[in-house]
């Protein structure tokens, strides 16, 4: 049995706003995970290969996003095999009980599996895990299941729920719907072409991979405990517990919520108790304000900031970092997370400027990991791959030109850093907003090219979400995996709210 309370105070002790070390600059031994990976295969984004398989995101963006027509039908399918109408769980637990949450989870390589000791170690007692958002990459494939979700999370001893994100979506939704819902594949449709933008979509569109269920039984033995199983009724679903309801949409390819889904949710949200909103898409990131539109009109934050329907948190994945945004809503406050840090490579958060979306303050922001270990890290990794070895800036250079960018104290005491000219070229071309060249760590680069910023060494700045419940309080914290054996034994707590339910 682990005390997460007293795990957390000693995390707390250790992290990244105490230390380098707790950061995991100073990684003397690998942890255990090398010993959880089936090979040293390393997923990478630079294979022309990957990037074609994840073309049905760019022609989304480009013909339109026909996940929500193809969702319809898989809902329709799931309806009349006799699911439950109103895609409610009833959640077996008491009035006070604990979950995980996990974001970006299914590269199978090393950054997935780095999170996997921590997570079983904080985990240990809770009733059940949520993974949201892109449970398998490159695009979401049935017979890629095994070695991304089966094999790495085979000693949770709970049930794992998830919310698909826009790689799950790259194969019509096909494996997460086998694989969690028990869902046979939808009949194909035949259309003739049509020189029309939906026309140029199909004939470009990667259909379905059809699954081999022998090799998905073989995998699935893997979590083959009976207080592992477990069969959700939809894509998008609500779970009941005795004091607090969580909600999870889907926001497939772009974001956005079909007619029927957005009226759902909407039907969901008139429960009395709190919520917790868990989507594939974050509200907040970066200093942006990105609510998912519903089909029909409004977007998604306007069902979440309606006090009637009493929402006290909203939880998404698809951005692969830590973040945090308590927003004022009236006379209420609610949290906003990003939480999709748990597996894939990590995205910068050193490019993220003073935050001041929603009138929020920057020092009531929090990110991890930290920027200057952001902007030190790529520097690291750029000045490698590139062999310029005047890019690199180190940790506590890091640190300190980022507190002069952002314009606060350091997040972690550092000794007084002299800030010279090759210093700030090297964050200019390392995210400066005035450089008309940078390399792939921005927000222009986000969405098709900071996926050549991977790398499979630690540090990795994973992190994962513990969730406890009372009727009283709901108590998020933020738990650090860098793939260091130190922080495997004491995963390190970057950050920690409470939030009162009564």
């Amino acid at each position: 049995m682990v005390d997460v309370g007293q795990a957390a105070e000693r995390g707390r002790e250790v992290s990244s706003r105490v230390s380098e070390e707790g950061a995991g600059w100073s990684c003397v031994q690998i942890g255990t995970f090398k010993d959880l990976r089936p090979n040293q295969e390393t997923f990478s984004w630079l294979s022309p290969r990957t990037i074609w398989r994840s073309r049905n995101e760019v022609l989304a963006g480009l013909f339109g996003d026909p996940s929500g027509q193809v969702r319809a039908r898989w809902v329709a399918s799931q309806r009349d095999r006799g699911v439950d109408p109103s895609f409610r769980i009833p959640a077996d637990v008491g009035p006070e009980f604990s979950f995980l949450v996990l974001g970006d989870t299914g590269e199978g390589d090393a950054s997935q599996y780095a999170v996997v000791p921590g997570m079983l170690k904080i985990g240990q007692d809770t009733a059940f895990a949520v993974v949201a958002s892109d449970v398998v990459y490159p695009t979401g494939s049935g017979n890629e299941y095994e070695d991304k979700f089966f094999r790495p999370y085979q000693d949770y001893r709970a049930p794992i729920y998830a919310i698909p994100g826009n790689h799950d979506w790259y194969d019509g939704l096909g494996g997460f719907m086998r694989v969690f819902c028990d869902a046979p594949a939808l009949k194909a449709e035949r259309e003739g072409f049509k020189l029309s933008p939906s026309g140029l979509r199909g004939l470009l569109w990667r259909k379905p991979e059809k699954i081999d269920e022998a090799r998905l039984a073989k995998a699935r033995e893997r979590r083959a405990l009976s207080e592992q199983q477990v069969v959700q009724p939809a894509p998008y679903w609500a779970m009941e517990t005795p004091s607090l309801l969580i909600v999870g949409v889907d926001t497939g390819i772009r974001g956005d919520l079909d007619h029927e889904q957005a009226n759902w949710l909407r039907e969901v949200s008139r429960d009395p108790r709190p919520k917790v909103l868990i989507t594939g898409k974050p509200i907040y990131t970066r200093n942006d304000y990105k609510p998912s539109r519903l089909e029909g009109g409004g977007t998604i934050d306007d069902i979440v900031v309606d006090p009637a329907n009493n929402y006290v948190a909203a939880i998404g994945g698809d951005v692969h970092n830590y973040q945090r945004f308590p927003i004022k809503v009236g006379d209420r406050t609610i949290q906003y997370l990003v939480a999709g840090g748990s597996g894939a490579f990590m995205h910068a958060t050193h490019t993220i400027p003073r935050v001041t979306v929603g009138d929020l303050h920057e020092d009531d922001y929090k990110c991890y990991p930290l920027r200057g270990d952001s902007l030190s890290f790529y520097s690291r990794l750029y000045s490698e791959r590139l062999r310029m070895r005047w890019l690199y800036l180190t940790p506590e250079e890091g640190v300190a030109l980022m507190s002069e960018q952002i314009g606060n104290t350091p997040p972690r005491d550092i000794p007084p850093v002299r800030i010279t000219r090759r210093m700030r070229w090297a964050a200019r071309i390392l995210g400066g907003r005035s450089m008309p060249f940078r390399l792939p760590v921005g927000k222009v680069f986000h969405r098709y090219l900071s996926e050549l910023s991977d790398w499979d060494t630690p540090p990795f700045f994973k992190s994962f979400l513990h969730i406890s419940v009372t009727p009283q309080a709901l108590k998020i914290r933020c738990f650090a995996a860098t793939g260091c054996l130190p922080q495997e034994i004491e995963p390190p707590l970057e950050d920690e709210v409470v939030i009162p339910l009564a």
